[in-house]
């Protein structure tokens, strides 16, 4: 370590604390969570599958769905091996360039993921409230760019607050959390950081920006629900956003009570890791099983294939 003035020091590591777990529960936590990442990646990678060799699901909700698998795959593949690694360790040693970055990689990928939700409530409520002008307006092109649009403006959204984080002198070892979180490591920096976690405070208004742009949208789309007479019409355009509405609701909800608020303090951190496993561990998880289980067309397309399975066998 280098000696640096008023007695500091630059640490070469940081130590993840994590969860305090009583030894005999910790085969079964490592199980659960290591079934889960196993889930999660399947369910993912089933849904990449289906999207690219079925012509059927080339419209652009599925498109949406693809790209949010993709950043499934990416999200938990940041964080999920950092825990499983901790909770077999009880504690995890990350150098401070590999904890930045992985820092980096999650509010990368997790922005995206609001801003792609975003896109995603756009496109249900041009199909429901403007049917006729859908086809028009949501073609491949206009998709691609809002896919693209998700990734620059979190990009934008991060480059600044990531940059500073990466220029401060760090005193403290230990990150009481179970990754590379923000506040925490905050919390180990040397310098006098209120006026980083203002910046960071100000970048996280994105997610309510975000916020409003989901809500205005579904406002939109229940209103129009509103007006359906038939009760089987509202029924069956209800089932065409309910999945992505709860989705919506649990991923907004837990990030931005942890990140859309000025300081952190150690009894806010030791909540914030219980949510996070929200975001990190369950939203990842429930997304392909909502978004496939859920969807008539989906449904059908895996029972014709289970049927032509069967036929094949008999022959």
């Amino acid at each position: 370590m280098k000696s640096l003035s008023l007695n500091r020091s630059i640490i070469d590591e940081f130590t993840l604390v994590g969860f305090s777990i009583p030894s005999h529960y910790i085969p079964l936590i490592f199980f659960i969570l290591f079934l889960s990442y196993l889930l999660t990646m399947a369910g993912n990678v089933f849904i990449l599958v289906l999207y690219f060799s079925n012509e059927s699901l080339q419209k652009p909700m599925y498109f949406f769905i693809c790209n949010l698998a993709i950043l499934d795959i990416i999200f938990i593949n940041v964080i999920v091996p950092v825990l499983l690694k901790g909770v077999i360790n009880q504690s995890n040693r990350l150098s401070v360039a590999a904890c930045l970055a992985q820092s980096y990689l999650y509010f990368l990928v997790g922005t995206t993921q609001f801003f792609l939700l975003d896109a995603m409530c756009i496109d249900r409520y041009l199909a429901i409230c403007h049917p006729l002008h859908y086809p028009t307006i949501m073609q491949k092109k206009t998709c691609v760019w809002l896919v693209t649009g998700a990734w620059m403006s979190s990009f934008v959204s991060n480059i600044v607050p990531s940059v500073l984080i990466m220029k401060l002198s760090f005193c403290h070892k230990e990150i009481n959390h179970f990754f590379c979180d923000i506040g925490p490591l905050l919390q180990n920096s040397c310098t006098n950081t209120t006026s980083l976690q203002l910046v960071v405070f100000f970048s996280s208004c994105s997610l309510i920006i975000s916020l409003f742009i989901a809500t205005i949208s579904y406002t939109y789309i229940l209103l129009a629900i509103a007006r359906i007479n038939s009760v089987e019409g509202r029924k069956r355009v209800l089932s065409t956003c309910s999945s992505h509405a709860l989705v919506v609701t649990i991923f907004f909800g837990s990030c931005i009570s942890m990140y859309v608020k000025p300081v952190q303090y150690q009894s806010e951190v030791e909540c914030d890791k219980k949510v996070a496993i929200l975001n990190t561990v369950v939203v990842p998880l429930i997304n392909p099983y909502i978004y496939t289980l859920r969807n008539k067309v989906i449904r059908n397309i895996i029972l014709s294939r289970k049927k032509k399975t069967r036929c094949f066998c008999c022959l």
